[in-house]
């Protein structure tokens, strides 16, 4: 539990959603007929100086400027840290540096794409470009990646080592990273509309891929989104119950019980073997509450759950929920949200979001 309120004061993402512009919010959805789902990259040259962007990954490039336009957002040039969790990492510059490697018999080697193969290049990237020489780390533990960045995030600003901290969440997709991941059952092996995604549920889901960015802050400004108020994570649960009994204790010790959760967004991604988790979460604990899911949108990846956040924030925000993405009765009000995800079933992780 943090005792000290923390605050969104600014977003950005990049999604395969039109979604980096925080002007608008999902009033326009792609619909793909595919078994994967590719981010829209904005002219990155309005981020990156020009003679930067050719030699920069596209990981890189998407989490620069997610990152900018969170820091735009909320008004702020410097944050004090830089925390980031990635799920996979640099892998295009990786497979490019070995690549390399075997065409030219471990030989004449540039070390341009070993440098950037790092996981932490990206958040080092974004120090680099805004100068901000302050706390940098970066979270690559799978599903948890971004649920620990946040933890250190929390940790950062309630123990006053930082006032504000940029935290973040980035994920590609290549061709040879889905091809592996297809033939491990992954994904659906026919092409699927996104947006019916959950008509037809059967073995395997749509990939996707994406990097968002949120600028957290002690104090509250005019353009405040939520407040990030908890986060917990849960390894290879035995049951459903087990679940169940951790969201109760996570509640409790943020002053709260099932009957103040307005809204529920879920990890759902039209996997049978997953998604019933989540049908026995909602009905046994939290009966007639509404729900949003996310993943038709994003696709799945290790660190899908901070498009999660970035769509709670908008919602907590503008107090509204998209016909498109709502499943029951709209709520009247929206004070409390909660984030249920899990990733393979493995890594089960909570995030408490609160009206500022």
């Amino acid at each position: 539990m943090v005792n000290k309120k923390i605050y969104i004061n600014g977003v950005g993402c990049i999604s395969p959603q039109p979604t980096l512009d925080n002007k608008s919010f999902l009033e326009e959805t792609v619909s793909v007929e595919s078994s994967r789902m590719k981010a829209i990259g904005p002219n990155y040259k309005e981020f990156i100086p020009p003679e930067m962007v050719r030699r920069m990954g596209r990981i890189i490039k998407m989490g620069v400027a997610a990152a900018k336009t969170s820091l735009a957002d909320a008004e702020c040039q410097l944050p004090d840290a830089i925390i980031t969790g990635t799920g996979l990492g640099c892998i295009e510059d990786t497979e490019k540096f070995l690549g390399n490697m075997i065409r030219n018999n471990e030989e004449f080697l540039t070390p341009t794409a070993f440098i950037q193969s790092t996981h932490n290049t990206v958040s080092a990237q974004i120090a680099l470009l805004i100068k901000c020489h302050g706390y940098n780390f970066t979270y690559v533990h799978r599903g948890f990646s971004f649920e620990t960045a946040i933890l250190d995030s929390l940790m950062q600003i309630e123990s006053g080592q930082a006032k504000s901290v940029l935290l973040g969440a980035a994920d590609e997709l290549t061709e040879n990273s889905f091809q592996i991941q297809s033939r491990m059952g992954y994904w659906r092996q026919k092409p699927a509309d996104n947006l019916k995604l959950f008509e037809h549920p059967t073995k395997g889901t749509v990939a996707g891929e994406g990097a968002a960015f949120f600028l957290l802050h002690e104090k509250k400004n005019s353009n405040t989104y939520a407040v990030l108020q908890d986060v917990e994570m849960l390894f290879r649960p035995d049951s459903p119950e087990e679940v169940i009994s951790e969201i109760k204790l996570f509640l409790e010790r943020n002053g709260l019980k099932e009957s103040n959760i307005d809204l529920l967004v879920l990890g759902r991604n039209g996997d049978i073997r997953f998604d019933s988790i989540y049908d026995s979460v909602t009905e046994t604990a939290f009966p007639g509450v509404p729900t949003c899911n996310f993943k038709h949108l994003c696709g799945e990846y290790m660190t899908a759950s901070s498009f999660g956040v970035w769509m709670a924030s908008r919602i907590l925000k503008n107090q509204q929920i998209p016909d498109m993405l709502i499943i029951g009765k709209k709520p009247e009000t929206l004070k409390h949200i909660l984030l249920y995800n899990h990733y393979q079933g493995i890594n089960h992780t909570l995030i408490l979001l609160s009206q500022a």
